[in-house]
């Protein structure tokens, strides 16, 4: 699949099918994380796997949504700030680099069939309970992971002209 094809097939999966993920299947979109790339070469985050079975009520909690945990698996991406490379201007580079990482995920899993939904929208005080997140570590994303049991929805996206400007 070319890449273009790869980034328009890509979409917010919201329904899972229950079949289970294959670990190989699943070492590829982490090593496609692990992969990204990172402001001077830092990697400042880790990606925690958390099995759904025997977890919804726990999962629920961290996103109100009966999809979030239909999924096999769900992937917390954390960023770790001190590991991170620091601009001259004070700007930490953290979120940044976990955003990357999580993006080669996404998108790793759509080219092998997978499906995922990139989810901010969550208190991370309850994810740091809900996950024993150590000090230090944040977490900044989730996401299903599993295969798609809903069909894509149009996306509406701004054209070019408002996104890029030319100098």
């Amino acid at each position: 699949m070319e890449f273009l094809e790869l980034v328009q097939k890509r979409y917010s999966v919201r329904a899972y099918k229950p079949d289970p993920i294959d670990e190989k299947k699943l070492e590829q979109v982490l090593e496609a994380a692990r992969l990204a790339p990172t402001a001077a070469n830092k990697q400042p985050f880790q990606f925690l796997v958390i099995r759904t079975a025997g977890k919804e009520a726990e999962l629920r909690r961290l996103y109100d949504r009966a999809w979030f945990a239909q999924a096999p698996v769900v992937i917390c991406a954390c960023g770790i700030p001190a590991q991170a490379w620091v601009r001259m201007d004070g700007k930490n580079y953290c979120d940044v680099d976990v955003a990357i990482a999580m993006d080669h995920l996404v998108l790793a899993a759509t080219a092998i069939g997978m499906g995922t939904c990139w989810i901010a929208n969550f208190n991370p005080a309850i994810a740091r309970q809900v996950l024993a997140l150590p000090s230090g570590v944040e977490p900044i994303a989730f996401t299903p992971l599993g295969y798609p049991d809903d069909p894509p929805r149009p996306r509406k996206r701004k054209p070019l002209t408002e996104l890029v400007k030319y100098r």
